[in-house]
């Protein structure tokens, strides 16, 4: 089987704090009457598991595409625990999700199992007015005052407002306090974990049980590092453009890189990519053709799979259309193996250098 462009069903979670905006801002039919917080459009996880939609493939899981294709789909790229390294969803928060932390490099190994590392970004895709995120502490907040103000529910000068408006795009390393605030629906890239340290709820009950969601603040506190400013919610953008395409870089870190893509109606490009590549479509329409098959077909909402394999592929362009394009950085060839030193790169004892343009006399020779 060639390796192909894949979508994938989406895996609807239903959240005490979701809506309907996943469906409304997608034009997609609505699948339950309960208020769903998440749509998981690519997931490589013990219980949960992404199905093929399209293609010989239809049916077959996303892990069972990593163990079959192997680097036709994959690449150079590292799995995480043998699984797909992204985990890619959309959130809508009609109410503020708890405030939570998620594990670090430290906590996950001394734990093991499923429990991952989880570092995650998000880009806002629709916010009412006045919405925020909080993202990290405020300056000088310590163990003690962190965790007095979760179990009091004074969390006034402990948590960092950040207001957000649609194309903001926040980085949360593990270890970073945080929460999405009511009315903001959001495009999620993160590594391929779903452990959650939940550390405070705005005294929420839940209906289902009639008692507060549980809360895991210990754990979250041996995540938290209190000694170091908290990371600045956005990272520094950059940008190139051409007439009928412009790629803006809005998260780089050695886990995942996002970049946000526009092309105009009638681009027509190569794709360029030689690793897989994952597409979020936020506005327009188009197809992606490539050696060997029929032409597939992509619109707002869609979550495309571009696998590394991908022979000749192309995106053709229908009407003005951006995406977010989430990639995995490849470890170098060159990993592991020794720098010069200063000392061992000086250049041999010898006549100074001089500029060809500049005279022997100018130089002071």
């Amino acid at each position: 089987m060639p390796a192909y462009p894949l979508l994938f069903e989406p895996i609807y979670k239903p959240k005490i704090w979701g809506g309907d905006r996943i469906f409304t801002h997608f034009g997609r039919p609505r699948v339950s009457t309960e208020p769903i917080g998440e749509s998981w459009e690519l997931a490589d996880l013990e219980e949960d598991q992404s199905r093929v939609v399209n293609g010989p493939a239809r049916g077959k899981t996303l892990g069972e595409l990593v163990a079959e294709w192997g680097s036709d789909l994959i690449g150079h790229v590292e799995l995480v625990d043998g699984r797909f390294p992204l985990l890619i969803k959309f959130l809508d928060a009609a109410e503020s999700l708890s405030v939570q932390v998620h594990p670090t490099e430290a906590v996950a190994r001394k734990i093991g199992g499923a429990c991952r590392v989880k570092h995650e970004a998000w880009y806002i895709l629709a916010a009412e007015p006045g919405s925020v995120i909080y993202h990290g502490l405020e300056p000088g907040v310590t163990q003690e005052r962190f965790r007095e103000a979760m179990l009091t529910g004074n969390v006034e000068g402990i948590l960092r407002r950040v207001p957000v408006r649609p194309g903001d795009c926040y980085y949360l390393p593990s270890g970073t306090a945080h929460a999405l605030g009511a009315g903001v629906l959001v495009a999620e890239v993160q590594t391929p974990s779903d452990v959650t340290y939940r550390t405070y709820d705005w005294g929420r009950v839940d209906p289902s049980t009639g008692r507060p969601r549980e809360l895991h603040l210990d754990q979250a506190i041996e995540c938290i590092d209190f000694d170091s400013p908290s990371p600045p919610p956005m990272q520094e953008r950059t940008h190139i453009g051409t007439i009928s395409t412009a790629v803006t870089r809005l998260v780089s870190c050695p886990s995942f890189t996002i970049e946000r893509v526009r092309m105009s109606a009638g681009t027509r490009r190569d794709i360029p990519h030689a690793e897989p590549v994952v597409w979020m479509v936020l506005e327009g329409s188009g197809r992606v053709e490539w050696k060997g098959g029929s032409p597939l077909e992509f619109r707002k909402g869609n979550v495309l799979l571009l696998p590394a394999a991908l022979e000749e592929g192309i995106v053709q362009i229908a009407e003005p259309t951006q995406w977010l394009e989430a990639t995995v950085p490849v470890p170098s060839d060159l990993a592991g193996y020794d720098r010069p030193t200063p000392e061992t790169s000086a250049p041999p004892p010898g006549p100074a250098f001089v500029p060809l343009n500049v005279s022997k006399a100018d130089a002071g020779g």
